[in-house]
């Protein structure tokens, strides 16, 4: 079977080419009836616009580049899914690349996106060469989640640092003072402001930092839990856990179930990031939650507001946290033991 070409559709509506083609994109004026009537011929013959071969010809592109660092990471495939949405709803396609946890991949991936003509790209980004990159090329691009250009390029985040030293002040409240920071990185900001955060809140309770208790856990549970349980095992071990990312604190959650410490009654554990399994298990897992969904749909406006206005200021949009008590926070077994056994300033 032929596929319907834009003459076939003008022909079945009576109506030139460049009507019916003004009528299908919308760029243009075309008669509310005869809108219809090219809309009613299109659907009835199958027509689809070819979008690859329409970009060739006006040299623009409806195209959105996605490049995500994993979207096993339930964060990382909501952050898509919110750019999905609001580009759907602006008539945008997209094109999306899964580095599958491996950042090596970057400007290779960040390559395959330009050679598909996208007109812009939304990435979590692993490095400053992406923006750098992509800037040479003249091809704008939003940075989400992680920010490694603020001089030049956009970008939606969220205030790490404030979010992390919220919950280690949670949990200071609580009563601990031997509270670990499991973390998986420190060079992307999204690592080094979450730990910031975790030694602001340390040095405003006049608790000393414990290096011992700052533990670099690997990119997914497997490592994570192996991290944890050399960390639960010490002889003075924490009595809290703050989990920098839901990976990292399904892998605590792991180790402490292996280890048979009850939360929160021997361990207490805050997360950050949400993950459908933290609201399943008993008790639920308290999680500083960022929407991830919200923060692609902000960036994918983002972009649109770029690729209209090129030479607009460079800003970036900081996104609200919010606490999900699921009550997985107590006070220590021995509060007394805790606080004299605790290094202070």
């Amino acid at each position: 079977m032929t596929r319907a070409t834009i003459r076939d559709v003008a022909d079945a509506a009576g109506v030139s080419r460049s009507t019916a083609s003004r009528a299908l994109s919308g760029n243009g004026y075309a008669a509310p009836e005869v809108r219809e009537r090219v809309r009613a011929a299109a659907k009835e013959l199958g027509y689809v616009v070819d979008v690859t071969a329409r970009s060739l010809k006006q040299r623009t592109s409806r195209s959105v580049g996605i490049l995500v660092s994993d979207l096993r990471n339930t964060f990382y495939a909501e952050l898509a899914s919110g750019v999905v949405e609001e580009a759907r709803a602006h008539g945008r396609t997209l094109v999306i690349v899964d580095l599958h946890g491996d950042p090596e991949d970057e400007l290779e991936a960040a390559e395959t996106l330009v050679s598909s003509r996208v007109s812009g790209v939304i990435a979590t980004p692993v490095s400053a060469e992406l923006s750098r990159f992509l800037r040479r090329i003249g091809v704008p691009l939003i940075e989400v989640d992680r920010r490694f250009d603020a001089e030049t390029t956009d970008a939606v985040v969220v205030d790490n640092r404030v979010a992390a030293r919220d919950i280690t002040t949670r949990l200071l409240r609580a009563g601990h003072r031997r509270i670990a920071l499991v973390i998986d990185e420190t060079e992307w900001t999204t690592g080094d402001e979450r730990l910031r955060g975790y030694l602001d809140a340390l040095a405003a309770g006049r608790i000393r930092r414990d290096d011992a208790l700052i533990v670099r856990a690997g990119w997914d549970a497997e490592d994570a839990t192996a991290a944890a349980v050399r960390l639960l095992s010490l002889r003075d071990r924490p009595t809290a856990v703050f989990a920098a990312n839901n990976v990292l604190t399904e892998g605590t959650w792991r180790a402490a179930h292996d280890l048979a410490l009850r939360i929160p009654e021997d361990l207490s554990l805050v997360g950050f990031d949400d993950a459908p399994w933290m609201s399943m298990v008993q008790p639920g897992v308290s999680t500083q939650v960022q929407d991830a969904g919200a923060l692609g749909a902000t960036a994918m406006r983002a972009l649109l507001d770029r690729l209209d206005t090129p030479d607009a200021p460079v800003r970036t949009i900081v996104m609200p946290t919010r606490f999900l008590d699921r009550g997985s926070i107590s006070t220590p077994a021995d509060r007394n033991d805790s606080m004299s056994s605790a290094p202070r300033s």
